[in-house]
Formats: structure tokens, C-alpha cells, sequence
């Protein structure tokens, strides 16, 4: 990897950052806590597409998403996203590899792997309970209450599968309007 990759990283992480960290801002109402893992692998799928047009070393998926989950632990969400992160990074960066980084179909399907490292952020709300709205106590009893009729227990494995089939979709429509958009400006 040279400086030029570790630039591309940067950039695109920046830019799939402040999609992500837009999208969290709706998660302060509470129905839009779960949505989460829907908006954001969507939107997030243009960037991401346009980012594995600059892959062509191993390694620079997991560092990208790496990057992700230190980005979650120094906003305050928590060690679970870095383990999602490696999880998801590697499976991801595995399924482009078997592709060689050229295979438009393990692009769209290494973006759905890559997309689950979301439910690392959901993770402590499974796993503490009081922690978690311990942390949010500011918010409210009532956004409280809400946000737990929304999220009963059996809600983790609806977001994390989530998280895969809309990192598809938006997959999908990242590889659309690359082809379309992007392809014509020079830029892919």
C-alpha cells in the first residue's frame, strides 16, 4: 500500500463518515433508531462503490472500516463497534479478494458484508440494557419508553440482517450510478 491508497481510505472514510453521522442524527426520534440500519447502508452505497474503484491492494477495505469503528468508540458508542468492524472488514475484504477486486457482483455483495459493522452500534443495546439507557438518561423517560417498545430483543437479529440486504441495495445503487454518473465525469 502506498500513500495514495491510505489517501483514498481517508477520503472516502470521511465522506462515508459524515453520510453515517448525518443519518445518526435522526436516531434522537426514537422510530428512527431502527431505521438506522436501513438509511445508512443505502446512502452509504455511492460512496463505498466509488471507493472500491480505488481498490486494488488487499487490505484497504479493513482499514476503512477499521477506521469506522474508532470513529464509533471516540463518539461514545462503545467498544462493540470495533468488533463488528473487524468482523465485517475482514468478510468484506475477503469477498472482494475472491474476486480478484474487479467483480462488480462481490462488489455489491462485499458492501453488504461490509454494512453489517452497523449493528455494532445496536449491540449494547441488547447486551446492557441499563447501561445503555443509562447513558441516555438525558434524552427523556419517554424517548426511553419508546425506543424500548421498538427494540425488543428479538429486533437484534432483524437489524443485522437489515444491515446485509440494504448494504445490497445500496450497492446496487451505488454500482448503478457509478455506471451512469461517474463512469461518464471521469471519476471511475
Amino acid at each position: 500500500m502506498n500513500g495514495k491508497d491510505l489517501i483514498n481510505i481517508g477520503i472516502y472514510g470521511a465522506i462515508y463518515f459524515v453520510i453515517m453521522m448525518a443519518v445518526a442524527m435522526l436516531g434522537m426520534i426514537p422510530i428512527f433508531l431502527p431505521l438506522l440500519a436501513v438509511i445508512v447502508p443505502i446512502l452509504g452505497g455511492i460512496p463505498f462503490m466509488l471507493f472500491l474503484t480505488r481498490v486494488k491492494k488487499p487490505g484497504m477495505i479493513f482499514i476503512l472500516t477499521m477506521i469506522m469503528g474508532v470513529m464509533m468508540l471516540l463518539t461514545g458508542m462503545g467498544p462493540w463497534p470495533l468488533l463488528t468492524c473487524a468482523l465485517a472488514g475482514l468478510g468484506a475484504e475477503l469477498c472482494m479478494k475472491s474476486g480478484n477486486y474487479q467483480d462488480a457482483k462481490k462488489a455489491v455483495l462485499s458492501y453488504g458484508i461490509f454494512s453489517m459493522w452497523i449493528f455494532g452500534n445496536y449491540l449494547p443495546l441488547f447486551t446492557d440494557y441499563e447501561g445503555y439507557f443509562a447513558q441516555r438518561a438525558d434524552y427523556g423517560q419517554a424517548y426511553i419508553d419508546a425506543v424500548s417498545r421498538l427494540m425488543p430483543l428479538w429486533m437484534a437479529p432483524v437489524l443485522l440482517i437489515a444491515c446485509f440486504v440494504c448494504g445490497i441495495i445500496g450497492g446496487l445503487i451505488g454500482r448503478k450510478l457509478l455506471k451512469k454518473h461517474f463512469e461518464k465525469a471521469g471519476l471511475a
